[in-house]
């Protein structure tokens, strides 16, 4: 009796930690997009994440886009027969009337609002300080970001990048500093528009 108690306890207890883990994001199939552009044999697709089930969806419990923060999925799938470098890759958000503005790295963004400090009184008359963290400062922010480097003939990979900035129509996402990984020759920017 004691044998089955204790592996009934053993289960419950594997059962909750599988509960807590999060589960991995994935990204559809590109060709899926409705936001995408093709040059040079490289696809790339965006799509900006203000819908809350869609966040909740990609990121859990936390929502950047209620503090500030705009998260937009690029996909970038290389048809090419030869490999991308994509370590200098730079993503701005085209707002309307010429407004532009850069990505945050997702460090950043894990810091934005600051660390808050609330001070009062204590019992014996001195100070206390109580620090207030970031709503942003959650690892899932790293985990999602756009990572990649290196992108092999025929493969695909993608992350979010973020900025600060609400989402409005006529908005479109800009990609520079893509190169071939042999030659380094760069390859043309792409304005992948987000409406």
């Amino acid at each position: 009796m004691k044998t089955g108690k204790l592996l009934f306890l053993i289960l419950s207890v594997a059962v909750a930690i599988g509960a807590d883990k999060k589960e991995p994001f994935r990204a559809g199939e590109i060709d899926k997009y409705a936001n995408k552009q093709t040059n040079q044999g490289v696809t790339i697709a965006a799509q900006p994440y203000e819908n809350p089930d869609d966040l909740k969806i990609a990121f859990g419990k936390l929502n950047p886009y209620e503090h500030g923060v705009l998260p937009v999925l690029v996909l970038i799938r290389n048809d090419s027969k030869t490999a991308l470098k994509m370590d200098h890759l730079q993503t701005i958000y085209m707002a309307p009337r010429g407004r532009k503005i850069e990505s945050t790295p997702p460090k950043d963004v894990m810091l934005l609002e600051g660390t808050r400090a609330k001070r009062g009184p204590t019992i014996t008359g001195g100070i206390k300080i109580k620090v207030q963290k970031s709503k942003l400062n959650d690892p899932v922010i790293e985990e999602r970001a756009f990572s990649a480097k290196m992108l092999p003939p025929g493969e695909t990979a993608y992350g979010f990048v973020y900025f600060q900035t609400g989402h409005s129509r006529g908005t479109s996402l800009y990609l520079s500093g893509l190169s071939e990984a042999g030659t380094g020759k760069a390859l043309f920017f792409f304005e992948v528009p987000l409406d």
